[in-house]
């Protein structure tokens, strides 16, 4: 162990979910192009739900960075009670690796918090004039809410690499990751050199997490969410969570058509939405 990392954070890190209002027709778009919008928005407010409710037994500082208008999505009020318990922060930039930098230097701003100067790295974006910013004391921890299986003991491995690494990844089973945890929020910033929601987001997250100079860990590989194959898959993992429910009660409605099932192909009128209508929407191949 160098001795940069010869100590331990006396406080924990702070978890940052980033989120999307679970609306239909924005929230997990992948999905809704195979099975309806309306149902994919439920499944995602339930994913949100068992995430927030983790989040709330893990214990540490939660902050949650959200976009879209939640008295428009699926369980809104169920959502605002949940939420309540949380720091609530919007979104900011224009674009998916943008808005994850900017969360990250939230958390650290309404998380746990210790002031440093600035001037001594520059290669960290304070904002401030002063040359001090605020950084989490125990770090940051982000996840999506593509996720909602992960637990309290794989959120806290990942705080816990924080001990020997400047950075650690848990790399998605699609090539992505779901969850990023850095010691201070400047690390964050090599996000926007990394091209989003691809097959290879996760090996270029690494990759310039390294250029950038961070020492990176890793934690367990995990399943995302953005396919019904997936829903599925997960909500076994689960049985007794909201998730779960909900991926039963879209599979048992009337005249509802399993993608998976060999030879299933959208056809007009049949309550699924063409993909060629859709609007390119980020989703968190990252772990949204």
């Amino acid at each position: 162990m160098s001795a940069q990392f010869a100590h331990s954070p006396t406080q924990p890190p702070t978890l940052l979910v980033v989120a999307k209002a679970p609306v239909s027709g924005l929230a997990k778009s992948r999905l809704g192009a195979t099975i309806g919008h309306e149902l994919a928005a439920r499944i995602a407010a339930a994913a949100l739900l068992d995430t927030l409710q983790t989040a709330q037994e893990l214990g540490w500082p939660v902050v949650v960075a959200m976009t879209g208008e939640l008295n428009e999505a699926e369980r809104g009020e169920e959502l605002a009670v949940e939420l309540a318990k949380h720091t609530v922060v919007d979104q900011r930039g224009e674009d998916f690796a943008t808005r994850l930098v900017a969360a990250h230097h939230d958390a650290a701003r309404h998380g746990g918090v210790r002031s440093v100067d600035s001037r001594r790295d520059p290669r960290r974006d304070s904002g401030r004039d002063d040359g001090l910013t605020q950084d989490a004391a125990g770090g940051v921890v982000q996840i999506g809410m593509d996720t909602p299986q992960v637990t309290v003991e794989q959120l806290r491995a990942a705080g816990a690499a924080l001990a020997d690494h400047d950075a650690a990844l848990g790399p998605a089973e699609d090539g992505g990751w779901w969850v990023l945890a850095v010691r201070e929020p400047h690390w964050s910033t090599c996000l926007k050199q990394v091209p989003m929601s691809t097959p290879d987001t996760g090996a270029h997250t690494h990759a310039a997490l390294t250029a950038a100079g961070a020492d990176v860990g890793q934690v367990a590989v995990v399943a995302d969410v953005d396919t019904w194959a997936d829903a599925k898959a997960v909500a076994a993992l689960i049985p007794e969570s909201r998730f779960a429910a909900e991926v039963t009660r879209v599979s048992s409605r009337d005249h509802f058509r399993d993608p998976t099932q060999e030879g299933l192909r959208n056809r007009p009128g049949d309550g699924a939405a063409n993909s060629g209508d859709l609007h390119a929407v980020d989703h968190m191949r990252t772990g949204s």
